[in-house]
């Protein structure tokens, strides 16, 4: 298929494209997120210890990570609609397989085939987006477009839950392969004729892409197990590598990912690292505030669930507000106010004691989840807006790895607090002292996140 460079003289229909891109960006979320609560009843059926138990989850994440960046520059070079068509198809195939796996193993296989389709998903929709919507419509498609993604992870967990408990875990899958159809369906009605991608002949770095994936995989898994000495020798080892790939990305012609654009265009580099450390600040809430809601406070799961669900309705409501705010005023702006909130917001529950109110618990997370909406499409329309779109797919990518790095960095550092506070014990009340200790290290650790993440955003002009 020719690959066209511009799309302008073509009739679009950019509410379909939006309503296309939308669907699939929240079954990403809601794939990695659904099945967590279903991992006990998965344990008990297929008969799973806890290390297998664990690489369901894993897989699905850590395949996401470690392509996304290399698949950015391929949609660049091959079309990220095409890009975008096969990872939806593999992602409904991989699912309905995922549904009548047999062992634990042939799930995990199916879930690292979901990890790379998703990462095929998110790294040509958002650039897709950025592509179909002129700079005065894209922070509210932007948006729009982040919403469904909160959307997917707060109805992950709920949805998973109910489908679990009534019609079995396999169900979770079955739900998704209907919307993965409906989604190819549109693809070749609503986007026949269309492609999108500026690098054409360009060759694809091979040997940048692999020792990114390698590079990744060990910064990641080893970050995961970093109070153990094998954990640490990976994460070095990881770091030695990303060293060597920079020198030898800064080198070649037609790099996988243009580091470049990190040295030269300051509104990508600190937009990006604004997001980086703010998601290894932000992506300990509902992690810490489950433990605290449950062990310390004592309500049972469902109401704490109720209870964290505070801060992504108020992210849901926020992200398309400031998606169009960020097109009538200075993106960077907004979203260094919205960093601003956030860090407000963890602060008050740096301050969280046992005797901490549950008012006090739900204003610190509206005021978190409006922060992070007010951040968050902002921040993207600053990237997306910053680059080329010949770079549309790398920086889409790049975006995306920020968020799973942050994620993965975030929980290390909560794996170093536990294992100095609480050892390898199982929570129980007489340790619950050294938890609530832990979580308020935590949270102070997030708001100097917050505060550093906010100088990035404010310097990136």
């Amino acid at each position: 298929m020719e690959i066209q460079p511009s799309v302008k003289d073509q009739k679009i229909n950019k509410t379909a494209i939006l309503l296309i891109a939308t669907i699939a960006t929240f079954l990403t979320p809601f794939m990695g997120t659904s099945l967590i609560v279903a991992l006990p009843t998965i344990s008990n059926e297929l008969t799973v210890n806890a290390i297998l138990l664990s690489w369901i989850t894993t897989a699905y994440f850590l395949t996401s990570a470690m392509f996304a960046v290399p698949l950015g520059k391929i949609a660049d070079i091959y079309g990220m609609k095409k890009i975008f068509t096969y990872g939806i198809i593999i992602l409904t195939i991989a699912t309905y397989l995922a549904a009548i796996s047999p062992t634990a193993e042939f799930l995990i296989i199916t879930r690292v085939f979901q990890g790379l389709a998703s990462a095929m998903i998110f790294v040509t929709g958002l650039a897709i987006i950025t592509s179909v919507f002129p700079q005065e419509e894209r922070g509210k498609a932007i948006g729009l477009n982040i919403t469904a993604g909160y959307i997917g992870l707060v109805m992950g967990p709920v949805l998973g839950g109910f489908l679990t408990q009534y019609l079995g875990w396999r169900s979770i899958f079955y739900l998704i392969v209907p919307l993965g159809l409906l989604v190819i369906a549109l693809v070749f009605w609503k986007m026949k004729g269309l492609e999108w991608g500026e690098c054409k002949g360009e060759k694809l770095d091979y040997w940048g892409s692999l020792l990114y994936i390698i590079m990744l995989a060990l910064i990641l898994i080893g970050f995961s197990s970093i109070t153990g000495s094998i954990g640490m020798l990976m994460v070095i080892l990881g770091i030695i590598l990303f060293i060597g790939f920079v020198i030898l990305e800064l080198r070649v012609e037609n790099p996988v990912l243009e580091m470049s654009l990190f040295f030269k265009n300051r509104m990508f580099a600190f937009s990006n690292l604004a997001a980086l450390i703010s998601y290894i600040g932000i992506s300990v809430i509902a992690f810490l505030l489950s433990l605290y809601l449950q062990f310390i406070k004592g309500f049972d799961p469902q109401i704490a669930g109720l209870i964290l669900a505070v801060q992504t309705i108020f992210m849901v409501i926020m992200s398309p507000i400031a998606g169009r705010l960020s097109d009538k005023f200075d993106p960077g702006k907004l979203a260094s106010l919205g960093m601003m909130i956030v860090t407000l917001g963890l602060l008050i529950f740096a301050l969280i004691t046992d005797e901490t109110s549950l008012y006090t618990i739900i204003l610190g997370l509206a005021i978190i989840g409006i922060g992070i909406g007010i951040f968050s499409a902002p921040n993207m329309n600053s990237i997306m807006g910053s680059v080329e779109r010949k770079y549309f797919g790398v920086a889409s990518a790049t975006l995306g790895t920020m968020r799973l790095l942050g994620q993965t960095f975030s929980m290390g550092m909560i794996l170093v607090i536990f294992a100095v506070y609480i050892g390898s014990a199982q929570f129980n009340p007489q340790n619950y002292p050294e938890l609530l200790t832990s979580i308020q290290v935590a949270f102070t650790i997030s708001v100097i996140l917050g505060l550093v993440a906010t100088v990035a955003s404010l310097a990136r002009k």
